[in-house]
């Protein structure tokens, strides 16, 4: 098992959505890793992150699900919706390329919405599934 492609992953995801032109039109750019104090009326949020070993005799595998939060503090759900389709539509558009190993496949896993009272806002948590393989030379 090996950890070493957790930030390869990171950064393809954060780069796939960033540069979406379809996302960027819903959210102008913004998508962080680290909310800031004073983000925009909706947004998406890279949150927690669940590897494990997946290793075999052909090299070192792992499976990392990947949250990925859209937060909004307007009325309703139908901004928010859009936005997580649009999200959901540019990691299933084509493979990611990572900085190291590679990606097997990329599946959306499941989603949920909710109201956060505490914080007045609305949100839809979505869950990645990737399957990495860092081939060996």
């Amino acid at each position: 098992m090996t950890y070493a492609m957790g930030e390869s992953l990171q950064m393809a995801v954060y780069s796939r959505l960033a540069g979406d032109p379809g996302l960027d039109d819903l959210i102008h750019g913004a998508v962080f890793d680290a909310v800031p104090e004073r983000a925009p009326d909706l947004f998406v949020a890279m949150g927690p992150e669940q590897a494990r070993a997946q290793s075999d005799v052909s090299g070192a595998c792992s499976i990392h699900d990947i949250q990925l939060s859209v937060v909004t503090t307007r009325e309703g759900y139908l901004a928010a919706k859009s936005v997580a389709g649009r999200v959901s539509d540019a990691l299933s558009s084509s493979a990611l390329t990572l900085t190291r190993g590679r990606v097997v496949s990329l599946r959306f896993l499941r989603a949920r919405a909710r109201r956060d009272k505490t914080q007045g806002t609305r949100r839809i948590d979505m869950w990645f599934r990737a399957h990495l393989d860092e081939e060996l030379i």
